[in-house]
């Protein structure tokens, strides 16, 4: 039987073992500080941030958790050495987490892939 999905972030969290829950609070507060203006939810059963659209992912699984950023994980997988990584997913162990320089960077490129694709959709609409 299916577990109802999470009303909330803080729901979803609060369901976690304390590890797991500790590493995304610590992803979660990243990304906030790295895009304010984003809003939180549930998309795909997953604590999503969204601006412009869906911009990140993360979640936690039996023994791992994750970080869904995309189609953006091939123009990072120099730095992702030591992580397993698979096409839009980047997962972590809580005691292993990701470099927050690494984080920045990639939401950083989210933001602005969001904006260029929704600046586009805004000139569609005025011709």
């Amino acid at each position: 039987m299916m577990k109802p999905p999470a009303a909330s972030v803080d729901d979803y969290l609060s369901k976690l073992p304390a590890d797991q829950r500790a590493a995304l609070e610590v992803l979660r507060g990243q990304i906030r500080a790295l895009a304010p203006e984003a809003t939180e939810a549930i998309s795909y059963g997953l604590p999503t941030f969204k601006l412009n659209g869906n911009l990140v992912h993360f979640g936690a699984a039996a023994k791992h958790c994750a970080f869904y950023p995309g189609a953006v994980v091939t123009q990072f997988q120099d730095r992702l050495k030591g992580f397993e990584t698979a096409k839009g997913t980047i997962r972590f162990q809580p005691d292993a987490p990701l470099p927050p320089d690494l984080i920045a960077d990639i939401v950083r490129h989210r933001v602005a892939q969001n904006a260029a694709i929704a600046a586009e959709r805004k000139a569609r609409k005025t011709r």
